[in-house]
Protein backbone atom coordinates (compact mmCIF):
# COMPACT_ATOMS: atom_id res chain seq x y z
CA UNK A 1 0.00 0.00 0.00
CA UNK A 2 1.27 3.43 -0.98
CA UNK A 3 -0.10 6.90 -0.19
CA UNK A 4 1.20 10.25 -1.42
CA UNK A 5 -0.18 13.70 -0.71
CA UNK A 6 0.12 16.08 -3.69
CA UNK A 7 -0.10 19.57 -2.21
CA UNK A 8 -0.52 22.79 -4.19
CA UNK A 9 0.40 25.73 -1.96
CA UNK A 10 -1.10 28.56 -4.02
CA UNK A 11 -4.55 26.97 -3.65
CA UNK A 12 -3.90 25.32 -0.27
CA UNK A 13 -5.22 22.16 -1.95
CA UNK A 14 -4.29 18.53 -1.37
CA UNK A 15 -4.95 15.72 -3.81
CA UNK A 16 -3.98 12.13 -3.01
CA UNK A 17 -2.53 9.14 -4.83
CA UNK A 18 -3.29 5.72 -3.32
CA UNK A 19 -1.97 2.46 -4.72
CA UNK A 20 -2.14 -1.24 -3.93
CA UNK A 21 -1.01 -4.19 -6.02
CA UNK A 22 -0.94 -2.31 -9.32
CA UNK A 23 -4.24 -0.44 -8.86
CA UNK A 24 -4.36 3.26 -8.05
CA UNK A 25 -6.96 5.80 -6.94
CA UNK A 26 -6.82 9.57 -7.06
CA UNK A 27 -8.71 11.65 -4.52
CA UNK A 28 -9.80 15.22 -5.38
CA UNK A 29 -7.51 15.77 -8.42
CA UNK A 30 -6.67 19.23 -9.70
CA UNK A 31 -7.59 20.29 -13.24
CA UNK A 32 -4.14 19.54 -14.64
CA UNK A 33 -4.04 15.77 -14.51
CA UNK A 34 -0.78 14.82 -16.23
CA UNK A 35 1.07 14.38 -12.92
CA UNK A 36 -1.38 11.70 -11.79
CA UNK A 37 -1.16 9.83 -15.07
CA UNK A 38 2.64 10.03 -15.02
CA UNK A 39 2.85 8.89 -11.41
CA UNK A 40 0.76 5.82 -12.17
CA UNK A 41 2.83 5.07 -15.27
CA UNK A 42 6.11 5.42 -13.35
CA UNK A 43 4.83 3.04 -10.70
CA UNK A 44 3.38 0.64 -13.31
CA UNK A 45 -0.12 1.01 -11.90
CA UNK A 46 -3.53 1.55 -13.49
CA UNK A 47 -5.82 4.27 -12.16
CA UNK A 48 -9.05 2.48 -11.22
CA UNK A 49 -10.98 5.11 -9.25
CA UNK A 50 -11.27 8.89 -8.97
CA UNK A 51 -12.82 9.71 -5.60
CA UNK A 52 -14.51 13.08 -5.13
CA UNK A 53 -15.22 14.14 -1.56
CA UNK A 54 -17.79 16.77 -2.64
CA UNK A 55 -18.48 19.44 -5.26
CA UNK A 56 -15.49 21.68 -4.68
CA UNK A 57 -16.16 25.41 -4.64
CA UNK A 58 -12.61 26.75 -4.57
CA UNK A 59 -11.21 24.90 -7.60
CA UNK A 60 -12.32 22.91 -10.62
CA UNK A 61 -11.49 19.25 -10.24
CA UNK A 62 -9.78 17.19 -12.91
CA UNK A 63 -12.16 14.28 -12.42
CA UNK A 64 -13.79 14.38 -15.86
CA UNK A 65 -10.59 14.79 -17.90
CA UNK A 66 -8.85 12.12 -15.82
CA UNK A 67 -11.70 9.67 -16.32
CA UNK A 68 -11.77 10.33 -20.07
CA UNK A 69 -8.01 9.73 -20.40
CA UNK A 70 -7.68 6.69 -18.14
CA UNK A 71 -11.06 4.97 -18.13
CA UNK A 72 -11.18 5.26 -14.35
CA UNK A 73 -14.52 5.43 -12.55
CA UNK A 74 -15.53 8.71 -10.89
CA UNK A 75 -16.95 8.02 -7.42
CA UNK A 76 -19.13 10.39 -5.41
CA UNK A 77 -20.96 9.72 -2.18
CA UNK A 78 -24.73 9.92 -1.61
CA UNK A 79 -26.79 12.94 -2.74
CA UNK A 80 -24.39 13.90 -5.55
CA UNK A 81 -26.35 14.52 -8.74
CA UNK A 82 -24.18 15.23 -11.79
CA UNK A 83 -24.50 15.82 -15.54
CA UNK A 84 -21.78 13.28 -16.32
CA UNK A 85 -21.30 9.56 -15.75
CA UNK A 86 -20.20 8.57 -12.25
CA UNK A 87 -20.68 5.88 -9.64
CA UNK A 88 -22.87 6.85 -6.67
CA UNK A 89 -21.57 5.05 -3.60
CA UNK A 90 -23.70 4.46 -0.52
CA UNK A 91 -22.75 5.01 3.09
CA UNK A 92 -20.58 2.20 4.53
CA UNK A 93 -19.97 0.67 1.09
CA UNK A 94 -16.49 -0.80 0.56
CA UNK A 95 -14.64 -0.61 -2.76
CA UNK A 96 -11.63 -2.82 -3.47
CA UNK A 97 -8.32 -1.37 -4.63
CA UNK A 98 -5.68 -4.04 -5.09
CA UNK A 99 -5.26 -5.69 -1.69
CA UNK A 100 -6.92 -2.90 0.30
CA UNK A 101 -10.41 -1.50 0.61
CA UNK A 102 -11.81 2.02 0.71
CA UNK A 103 -14.88 2.49 2.86
CA UNK A 104 -17.39 5.23 2.06
CA UNK A 105 -18.46 7.41 5.00
CA UNK A 106 -21.19 9.90 4.13
CA UNK A 107 -20.47 13.03 6.20
CA UNK A 108 -22.84 15.86 5.21
CA UNK A 109 -22.41 19.29 6.72
CA UNK A 110 -19.92 21.23 4.66
CA UNK A 111 -22.20 20.26 1.77
CA UNK A 112 -24.97 17.68 1.60
CA UNK A 113 -22.98 15.28 -0.58
CA UNK A 114 -19.73 15.58 1.44
CA UNK A 115 -18.15 12.17 1.90
CA UNK A 116 -15.00 10.88 3.60
CA UNK A 117 -13.10 7.82 2.41
CA UNK A 118 -11.55 5.42 4.93
CA UNK A 119 -8.57 3.43 3.67
CA UNK A 120 -8.35 -0.02 5.23
CA UNK A 121 -5.06 -1.91 5.00
CA UNK A 122 -4.44 -5.45 3.77
CA UNK A 123 -5.62 -6.85 7.12
CA UNK A 124 -8.82 -4.81 7.11
CA UNK A 125 -7.63 -2.33 9.74
CA UNK A 126 -8.47 1.39 9.35
CA UNK A 127 -5.35 3.25 8.26
CA UNK A 128 -6.12 6.69 6.82
CA UNK A 129 -9.15 8.92 6.42
CA UNK A 130 -9.46 11.27 3.45
CA UNK A 131 -11.76 13.92 4.84
CA UNK A 132 -12.23 16.40 1.99
CA UNK A 133 -13.64 19.58 3.56
CA UNK A 134 -15.45 17.81 6.39
CA UNK A 135 -12.48 17.84 8.79
CA UNK A 136 -9.34 19.95 8.51
CA UNK A 137 -6.33 20.22 10.78
CA UNK A 138 -7.65 22.43 13.58
CA UNK A 139 -10.89 23.31 11.82
CA UNK A 140 -13.89 22.02 9.88
CA UNK A 141 -15.44 22.96 6.55
CA UNK A 142 -17.66 26.02 6.61
CA UNK A 143 -21.36 25.12 6.51
CA UNK A 144 -22.55 28.03 4.40
CA UNK A 145 -21.65 26.96 0.86
CA UNK A 146 -24.39 26.28 -1.62
CA UNK A 147 -26.36 23.27 -0.41
CA UNK A 148 -29.87 23.94 -1.59
CA UNK A 149 -32.14 25.93 0.66
CA UNK A 150 -30.62 24.82 3.95
CA UNK A 151 -29.35 27.44 6.38
CA UNK A 152 -25.81 27.35 7.69
CA UNK A 153 -27.23 26.36 11.07
CA UNK A 154 -29.04 23.38 9.56
CA UNK A 155 -25.90 22.27 7.74
CA UNK A 156 -23.85 22.73 10.90
CA UNK A 157 -26.29 20.37 12.60
CA UNK A 158 -25.54 17.74 9.96
CA UNK A 159 -21.82 18.41 10.41
CA UNK A 160 -22.10 17.78 14.15
CA UNK A 161 -23.53 14.32 13.50
CA UNK A 162 -20.88 13.61 10.86
CA UNK A 163 -18.05 14.45 13.25
CA UNK A 164 -19.62 12.22 15.90
CA UNK A 165 -19.28 9.41 13.35
CA UNK A 166 -15.59 10.23 12.75
CA UNK A 167 -14.85 10.36 16.48
CA UNK A 168 -15.59 6.62 16.66
CA UNK A 169 -12.52 5.82 14.55
CA UNK A 170 -9.29 4.77 16.31
CA UNK A 171 -7.07 7.65 17.42
CA UNK A 172 -4.16 6.39 15.32
CA UNK A 173 -6.02 6.80 12.01
CA UNK A 174 -4.28 9.40 9.86
CA UNK A 175 -6.34 12.40 8.72
CA UNK A 176 -5.71 13.67 5.20
CA UNK A 177 -7.87 16.76 4.42
CA UNK A 178 -8.42 18.47 1.08
CA UNK A 179 -6.97 21.79 2.26
CA UNK A 180 -4.28 23.34 4.42
CA UNK A 181 -3.59 26.80 5.87
CA UNK A 182 -4.85 29.75 3.86
CA UNK A 183 -7.91 28.05 2.40
CA UNK A 184 -11.20 29.94 2.42
CA UNK A 185 -13.12 26.68 2.87
CA UNK A 186 -12.69 26.95 6.63
CA UNK A 187 -12.34 29.77 9.16
CA UNK A 188 -8.81 29.23 10.46
CA UNK A 189 -7.04 26.06 9.35
CA UNK A 190 -3.99 24.89 11.28
CA UNK A 191 -0.44 25.04 9.93
CA UNK A 192 -0.14 21.36 8.97
CA UNK A 193 -1.61 19.44 6.05
CA UNK A 194 -2.22 16.12 7.84
CA UNK A 195 -3.00 14.89 11.33
CA UNK A 196 -4.61 11.98 13.21
CA UNK A 197 -8.06 11.41 14.64
CA UNK A 198 -6.56 11.47 18.14
CA UNK A 199 -4.77 14.78 17.62
CA UNK A 200 -7.91 16.40 16.20
CA UNK A 201 -10.03 15.12 19.10
CA UNK A 202 -7.50 16.67 21.46
CA UNK A 203 -6.89 20.03 19.74
CA UNK A 204 -9.59 20.84 17.16
CA UNK A 205 -12.27 23.08 18.68
CA UNK A 206 -14.95 21.45 16.56
CA UNK A 207 -14.04 17.95 17.77
CA UNK A 208 -14.19 18.84 21.46
CA UNK A 209 -16.97 17.36 23.54
CA UNK A 210 -19.89 19.80 23.48
CA UNK A 211 -23.59 19.77 22.89
CA UNK A 212 -25.05 20.25 19.44
CA UNK A 213 -26.29 23.80 20.01
CA UNK A 214 -22.87 24.96 21.22
CA UNK A 215 -21.24 23.29 18.23
CA UNK A 216 -23.56 25.01 15.77
CA UNK A 217 -22.82 28.38 17.33
CA UNK A 218 -19.07 27.77 17.29
CA UNK A 219 -18.81 26.77 13.63
CA UNK A 220 -21.20 29.40 12.26
CA UNK A 221 -19.84 32.48 14.02
CA UNK A 222 -17.20 34.65 12.36
CA UNK A 223 -17.75 33.38 8.81
CA UNK A 224 -16.62 35.88 6.19
CA UNK A 225 -18.45 36.19 2.87
CA UNK A 226 -17.13 33.40 0.61
CA UNK A 227 -15.25 34.41 -2.56
CA UNK A 228 -17.51 35.28 -5.48
CA UNK A 229 -16.21 32.46 -7.68
CA UNK A 230 -17.13 29.66 -5.24
CA UNK A 231 -20.66 29.00 -6.56
CA UNK A 232 -19.37 29.12 -10.13
CA UNK A 233 -16.72 26.46 -9.46
CA UNK A 234 -19.19 24.28 -7.56
CA UNK A 235 -21.56 24.41 -10.53
CA UNK A 236 -18.78 23.55 -13.00
CA UNK A 237 -17.74 20.55 -10.89
CA UNK A 238 -21.34 19.34 -10.85
CA UNK A 239 -22.30 20.00 -14.46
CA UNK A 240 -19.02 19.37 -16.30
CA UNK A 241 -16.60 21.42 -18.39
CA UNK A 242 -14.54 21.70 -21.54
CA UNK A 243 -11.28 19.75 -21.52
CA UNK A 244 -8.13 21.46 -20.35
CA UNK A 245 -6.52 20.58 -23.69
CA UNK A 246 -9.19 22.65 -25.46
CA UNK A 247 -8.69 25.59 -23.09
CA UNK A 248 -4.91 25.51 -23.64
CA UNK A 249 -5.40 25.35 -27.39
CA UNK A 250 -7.28 28.65 -27.32
CA UNK A 251 -5.38 30.34 -24.52
CA UNK A 252 -1.91 29.67 -25.92
CA UNK A 253 -2.40 31.49 -29.20
CA UNK A 254 0.38 33.97 -29.96
CA UNK A 255 -1.04 37.42 -30.62
CA UNK A 256 0.61 40.17 -32.60
CA UNK A 257 0.30 43.70 -31.24
CA UNK A 258 -2.40 44.42 -33.82
CA UNK A 259 -4.38 41.29 -32.91
CA UNK A 260 -3.95 42.05 -29.20
CA UNK A 261 -5.23 45.62 -29.62
CA UNK A 262 -8.23 44.48 -31.64
CA UNK A 263 -9.29 42.04 -28.94
CA UNK A 264 -8.92 44.72 -26.25
CA UNK A 265 -10.94 47.18 -28.30
CA UNK A 266 -13.64 44.52 -28.56
CA UNK A 267 -13.81 44.26 -24.76
CA UNK A 268 -11.15 41.76 -23.73
CA UNK A 269 -9.52 42.28 -20.32
CA UNK A 270 -5.73 42.55 -20.17
CA UNK A 271 -4.33 40.34 -17.39
CA UNK A 272 -0.63 40.88 -16.63
CA UNK A 273 0.84 38.01 -14.62
CA UNK A 274 4.41 39.28 -14.34
CA UNK A 275 5.77 39.81 -10.80
CA UNK A 276 4.33 42.83 -8.98
CA UNK A 277 7.73 44.53 -8.68
CA UNK A 278 8.16 44.26 -12.46
CA UNK A 279 4.64 45.39 -13.29
CA UNK A 280 4.95 48.72 -11.48
CA UNK A 281 7.97 49.66 -13.59
CA UNK A 282 5.90 49.60 -16.78
CA UNK A 283 2.79 47.99 -18.22
CA UNK A 284 0.21 48.23 -20.98
CA UNK A 285 -2.46 50.80 -20.03
CA UNK A 286 -5.63 49.32 -18.47
CA UNK A 287 -3.87 46.08 -17.52
CA UNK A 288 -4.85 44.29 -14.33
CA UNK A 289 -1.88 42.97 -12.38
CA UNK A 290 -2.20 39.58 -10.69
CA UNK A 291 1.28 38.12 -10.42
CA UNK A 292 1.95 34.40 -10.59
CA UNK A 293 4.14 34.67 -7.49
CA UNK A 294 1.20 35.09 -5.11
CA UNK A 295 -2.12 33.29 -4.56
CA UNK A 296 -2.74 33.89 -8.23
CA UNK A 297 -5.69 31.65 -9.05
CA UNK A 298 -7.67 32.74 -6.00
CA UNK A 299 -7.35 36.43 -6.87
CA UNK A 300 -8.18 35.79 -10.52
CA UNK A 301 -11.34 34.00 -9.41
CA UNK A 302 -12.24 36.66 -6.88
CA UNK A 303 -11.71 39.72 -9.09
CA UNK A 304 -12.20 38.88 -12.76
CA UNK A 305 -15.49 38.16 -14.59
CA UNK A 306 -15.99 34.66 -15.94
CA UNK A 307 -17.81 35.63 -19.15
CA UNK A 308 -15.48 38.31 -20.54
CA UNK A 309 -12.61 37.42 -22.86
CA UNK A 310 -9.10 37.70 -21.40
CA UNK A 311 -5.77 38.35 -23.12
CA UNK A 312 -2.52 37.70 -21.30
CA UNK A 313 0.76 39.48 -20.78
CA UNK A 314 3.19 37.10 -19.06
CA UNK A 315 6.87 36.57 -18.55
CA UNK A 316 8.06 34.68 -21.61
CA UNK A 317 7.80 30.96 -20.95
CA UNK A 318 5.05 31.41 -18.33
CA UNK A 319 2.11 31.36 -20.73
CA UNK A 320 1.06 27.74 -20.19
CA UNK A 321 1.44 27.96 -16.41
CA UNK A 322 -0.84 31.00 -16.45
CA UNK A 323 -3.55 29.30 -18.51
CA UNK A 324 -3.46 26.12 -16.42
CA UNK A 325 -3.65 27.96 -13.11
CA UNK A 326 -6.59 30.01 -14.37
CA UNK A 327 -8.34 26.87 -15.57
CA UNK A 328 -8.01 25.45 -12.06
CA UNK A 329 -10.58 28.01 -10.92
CA UNK A 330 -12.85 27.71 -13.93
CA UNK A 331 -11.56 30.24 -16.47
CA UNK A 332 -11.95 29.04 -20.04
CA UNK A 333 -12.32 32.31 -21.97
CA UNK A 334 -8.61 33.09 -22.42
CA UNK A 335 -8.08 33.96 -26.09
CA UNK A 336 -4.30 34.37 -26.38
CA UNK A 337 -1.15 36.05 -25.11
CA UNK A 338 0.93 38.94 -26.38
CA UNK A 339 3.89 37.59 -28.33
CA UNK A 340 7.13 39.01 -26.95
CA UNK A 341 5.35 40.19 -23.80
CA UNK A 342 5.54 43.77 -22.50
CA UNK A 343 9.03 44.39 -23.88
CA UNK A 344 7.79 43.84 -27.41
CA UNK A 345 4.96 46.32 -26.79
CA UNK A 346 7.32 48.90 -25.31
CA UNK A 347 9.95 48.52 -28.04
CA UNK A 348 7.26 49.02 -30.66
CA UNK A 349 6.64 52.50 -29.28
CA UNK A 350 3.15 51.75 -27.96
CA UNK A 351 1.74 53.70 -25.01
CA UNK A 352 2.78 52.49 -21.56
CA UNK A 353 1.84 53.24 -17.97
CA UNK A 354 3.57 52.79 -14.60
CA UNK A 355 2.95 52.92 -10.85
CA UNK A 356 5.16 54.94 -8.53
CA UNK A 357 6.73 52.83 -5.78
CA UNK A 358 7.82 54.42 -2.52
CA UNK A 359 9.53 53.13 0.58
CA UNK A 360 7.66 53.23 3.92
CA UNK A 361 9.89 55.99 5.28
CA UNK A 362 8.79 58.15 2.35
CA UNK A 363 5.19 57.51 3.41
CA UNK A 364 6.05 58.76 6.89
CA UNK A 365 7.78 61.83 5.46
CA UNK A 366 4.85 62.67 3.17
CA UNK A 367 2.41 62.34 6.07
CA UNK A 368 4.19 65.27 7.73
CA UNK A 369 3.58 67.55 4.75
CA UNK A 370 0.22 66.45 3.38
CA UNK A 371 -2.46 65.94 6.04
CA UNK A 372 -5.10 65.39 3.32
CA UNK A 373 -3.37 62.39 1.78
CA UNK A 374 -5.49 59.22 1.56
CA UNK A 375 -3.86 56.03 2.84
CA UNK A 376 -5.66 52.94 1.53
CA UNK A 377 -4.99 49.64 3.34
CA UNK A 378 -6.21 46.74 1.18
CA UNK A 379 -5.60 43.99 3.73
CA UNK A 380 -8.44 41.93 5.17
CA UNK A 381 -10.48 43.45 7.98
CA UNK A 382 -8.94 41.13 10.59
CA UNK A 383 -5.44 42.11 9.49
CA UNK A 384 -6.42 45.78 9.69
CA UNK A 385 -7.88 45.31 13.17
CA UNK A 386 -4.61 43.74 14.33
CA UNK A 387 -2.82 47.05 13.69
CA UNK A 388 -2.80 49.76 11.03
CA UNK A 389 -1.57 53.20 10.10
CA UNK A 390 -3.44 55.99 11.86
CA UNK A 391 -6.14 57.49 9.58
CA UNK A 392 -5.80 54.67 7.03
CA UNK A 393 -8.92 53.70 5.07
CA UNK A 394 -9.51 49.94 4.99
CA UNK A 395 -10.77 48.73 1.58
CA UNK A 396 -10.03 44.98 1.45
CA UNK A 397 -8.91 43.87 -1.99
CA UNK A 398 -11.57 41.17 -2.13
CA UNK A 399 -14.23 43.88 -1.92
CA UNK A 400 -12.98 45.54 -5.11
CA UNK A 401 -14.79 43.13 -7.41
CA UNK A 402 -17.13 45.75 -8.79
CA UNK A 403 -14.95 48.78 -8.00
CA UNK A 404 -17.94 50.60 -6.54
CA UNK A 405 -15.90 51.80 -3.59
CA UNK A 406 -13.76 54.17 -5.65
CA UNK A 407 -16.67 56.38 -6.62
CA UNK A 408 -15.64 58.86 -3.94
CA UNK A 409 -12.05 59.06 -5.18
CA UNK A 410 -10.94 61.81 -7.53
CA UNK A 411 -7.83 61.78 -9.69
CA UNK A 412 -6.44 64.78 -7.82
CA UNK A 413 -6.59 62.85 -4.52
CA UNK A 414 -3.16 61.94 -3.21
CA UNK A 415 -3.56 58.17 -2.68
CA UNK A 416 -1.06 55.83 -1.00
CA UNK A 417 -1.83 52.10 -1.19
CA UNK A 418 -0.39 49.26 0.85
CA UNK A 419 -1.15 45.69 1.91
CA UNK A 420 0.86 43.31 4.11
CA UNK A 421 3.84 42.68 1.87
CA UNK A 422 3.35 44.39 -1.50
CA UNK A 423 1.48 41.89 -3.67
CA UNK A 424 -2.16 42.85 -3.11
CA UNK A 425 -1.43 46.58 -3.19
CA UNK A 426 -0.18 46.33 -6.78
CA UNK A 427 -3.34 44.47 -7.80
CA UNK A 428 -5.41 47.21 -6.17
CA UNK A 429 -3.34 49.95 -7.78
CA UNK A 430 -3.86 48.43 -11.22
CA UNK A 431 -7.61 48.26 -10.63
CA UNK A 432 -7.72 51.92 -9.62
CA UNK A 433 -5.55 52.92 -12.58
CA UNK A 434 -7.96 51.10 -14.87
CA UNK A 435 -10.76 53.26 -13.45
CA UNK A 436 -8.91 56.49 -14.19
CA UNK A 437 -7.37 57.07 -10.74
CA UNK A 438 -3.70 57.77 -11.51
CA UNK A 439 -2.40 59.92 -8.65
CA UNK A 440 -1.38 57.02 -6.47
CA UNK A 441 1.70 55.48 -4.90
CA UNK A 442 2.39 51.88 -3.97
CA UNK A 443 4.15 51.40 -0.62
CA UNK A 444 6.85 48.76 -1.01
CA UNK A 445 6.97 46.00 1.57
CA UNK A 446 3.51 46.83 2.90
CA UNK A 447 2.58 46.95 6.55
CA UNK A 448 5.34 44.56 7.54
CA UNK A 449 7.86 47.28 6.68
CA UNK A 450 5.63 50.23 7.57
CA UNK A 451 5.25 49.14 11.20
CA UNK A 452 9.01 49.21 11.85
CA UNK A 453 9.54 52.79 10.62
CA UNK A 454 10.50 54.93 13.65
CA UNK A 455 7.71 57.22 14.90
CA UNK A 456 5.21 55.95 12.33
CA UNK A 457 1.75 56.80 13.71
CA UNK A 458 0.05 53.43 14.21
CA UNK A 459 -3.09 52.10 15.83
CA UNK A 460 -2.18 48.94 17.72
CA UNK A 461 -4.45 45.92 18.00
CA UNK A 462 -5.24 46.56 21.68
CA UNK A 463 -6.31 50.13 20.84
CA UNK A 464 -8.66 48.80 18.17
CA UNK A 465 -10.25 46.43 20.66
CA UNK A 466 -10.70 49.19 23.22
Amino acid sequence: MYIEQLYTSCLSEAAYYIESNGEAAIIDPLRDIEKYIQMAADRKAKIKYIFETHFHADFVSGHIDLANKTGATIVFGPNAKTNFEKYSAVDQEELSLGNVKIKVLHTPGHTLESTCYLLQDEDGNPNALFTGDTLFVGDVGRPDLFSGNLTKEELAGYLYESLEKLKQLPDYVKVYPAHGPGSSCGKNLGPNTHSTIGDEKATNYAMQTQDKEAFIEAVTEGLNTPPAYFPINARINKEGYESLDFIKQNGLKELSIAEFKTLVQDGAIILDTRPAVVFTEGFIPDSISIGLEGRFAEWVGALLPFQQKIVLVTEEGKEEETVVRMARVGFSQIVGFLKGSYEHWKNAGEKIDMIIDIEPDELKMDMNYDPKMIIVDVRKELEFDNGHVTSALNIPLQSMTNLTMISNFEDHDNIYIHCAGGYRSVIASSLLKRQGIHNLRNVLGGYEKIKIVPDMPLVAAKEVLN
